[in-house]
């Protein structure tokens, strides 16, 4: 996979597939995932070295192997995987879910935080999405490996606990479907949802109509209300209530819920008052489990740092654009719409934001863009090795075969597997190679960001030579590697906005 030699495809890892449909049917009671994103909020909030650690011990860790990173970096873009099984697991949970559940991925969100921390974005993924599950590497308690086989045109919530299908496989689907590299794995279970309104005091919501859903047993006048415990967790739960009474409605609800829920832990209320920190640390930890990449106190802590660098206002909330399934007369499931998701699934990709947020410095853009600006070196004299830093298997004699046969960069070699995996594709050049790197960047629908001042190396005749490294951005020889400039139009919220569930 990512993590391993980027020219070898590892088991079970064929590339991105089409997403195919399925007749599929059933119902599900719904997880909130809160608690994951409440502890990535208020973990620091109660400090000392002893009540972290404390913590920590809450804490439930899996080992989902190198489907998540096996470290968290505070300098660069980060997606975690949010999850809120159907599993009926904690005290007063037994009338939630489905009896005997393995545990189905019902609530799915991906969190990307930008690199700069100006801006994160919230993706929720409907759980009767038709997807295909690719083969999933599994370890059991003795850390034996087993490869549970992938199952195709099937629903997204099966990627978690079906067949024995842990959170490492919900992060290859999503990663097969969106094209997005998922870092780290949170999932919490139904209580959640209870303990961290109650440790907060309630959660403000809005209803722009009455509600009396006896399946969720919520029954509110329209207007505000304040809600904690049972009441907060059958407010999330209903799908009866709300827009056409689907699952698209109640992802709609849960979003809004999220960004109140947000809101109070980050008032003023609830950071001066050390007992209600606590008690929401307390909740949060323990309602958690994550990989073991981030499974440290240390690591949860520098998570939480990170985020809450992110300004509420450009928290953004969106969901996969989908369409209905048309292999069904009725219609009980979706598919993902192409026309519509593939620009989302770039912009999170390519870190870029769905809010409107302040442009970097003027004089950093210029630099940027200056890279990009002056003469450029014929083709013929453009000597360059290429490196496969996170592209497909075979992408750097691909792209060695294009430059030479049909662009006539005939000065390049392919220089095998970089020493460790990109998320973007970067050519490193000496200041007197710059005209070479133009040109190269023009060929390749480089971005200024792109290009990388540095060093030249040595090729295999002795000479100084750039160095091209293929990242996960890249998607075949000949396409353009210049991200979106902005974020597709798709209705969202934001995390500072309040809104009437109706």
């Amino acid at each position: 996979r990512r993590r391993g030699a980027p020219e070898e495809p590892p088991a079970g890892r064929r590339g991105r597939r089409p997403v195919k449909a399925r007749k599929s049917r059933g119902k599900k009671a719904v997880m909130w995932t809160g608690g994951t994103m409440a502890f990535v909020l208020v973990a620091v909030g109660a400090a000392g070295w002893f009540y972290l650690k404390h913590l920590e011990g809450n804490v439930t860790t899996e080992d989902v192997g190198n489907a998540a990173d096996s470290g968290f970096s505070k300098d660069e873009a980060f997606n975690i995987l949010l999850l809120g099984t159907d599993k009926r697991t904690g005290k007063g949970n037994e009338g939630y879910g489905d009896k005997g559940s393995a545990g189905h991925a019902d609530t799915t969100l991906l969190l990307h935080v930008a690199k700069d921390r100006s801006n994160a974005t919230v993706l929720s993924i409907p759980r009767d999405l038709i997807v295909d599950i690719p083969d999933c590497p599994t370890k059991d308690a003795d850390g034996n490996e087993t490869v549970i086989p992938g199952s195709q045109g099937v629903r997204f919530n099966t990627s978690l606990g079906q067949e024995g299908r842990n959170a490492g496989c919900t992060m290859r689907t999503v990663e097969e479907m969106t094209g997005i590299d998922v870092n780290h794995f949170m999932m919490a279970d139904f209580n959640a949802v209870k303990t961290l309104t109650t440790a907060v005091g309630g959660v403000d919501v809005c209803l722009a109509k009455d509600v009396d859903d006896p399946d969720s047993h919520l029954k509110l006048d329209a207007g505000p209300h304040t809600l904690m415990g049972e009441d907060a967790l059958a407010f999330v739960r209903t799908r009866h209530s709300f827009g056409n009474q689907g699952d698209l409605d109640r992802i709609k609800v849960q979003q809004q819920f999220l960004a109140s829920l947000m809101r109070k832990m980050s008032s003023s209320d609830t950071l001066t008052s050390p007992t209600k920190l606590m008690k929401l640390a307390e909740a949060a930890t323990k309602a958690l489990t994550v990989d073991t990449g981030i499974g440290k106190v240390s690591t949860l802590k520098d998570v939480a740092l990170e985020l809450k660098k992110v300004p509420p206002k450009n928290i953004s909330f969106t969901t996969v654009p989908v369409r209905d399934n048309p292999a069904e007369t009725v219609k009980a499931t979706v598919v993902v719409d192409e026309s519509r998701a593939l620009d989302v699934f770039n912009a999170i990709a390519n870190d870029v934001s769905f809010t409107a947020v302040k442009e970097k410095k003027a004089q950093e853009k210029a630099a940027v863009a200056a890279r990009l600006k002056g003469t450029k070196s014929a083709p013929s004299e453009v000597r360059v090795r290429i490196l496969n830093g996170g592209a497909p298997s075979g992408s750097a004699s691909e792209t060695l075969e294009w430059l030479q046969n049909d662009e006539g960069v005939t000065k390049s070699e392919n220089a095998g597997n970089a020493d460790a995996a990109l998320s973007r594709t970067t050519l490193e050049y000496a200041p007197d190679q710059a005209d070479q790197a133009r040109r190269l960047a023009a060929i390749m629908g480089l971005s200024g960001a792109a290009l990388k001042p540095g060093e030249s190396v040595t090729n295999s005749q002795g000479l100084p030579t750039m160095t091209l490294t293929l990242g996960k951005d890249f998607k075949g020889a000949g396409v353009s590697l210049t991200p979106p400039a902005k974020a597709p139009d798709v209705e969202k919220s934001t995390a500072d906005k309040v809104q009437c569930a109706g």
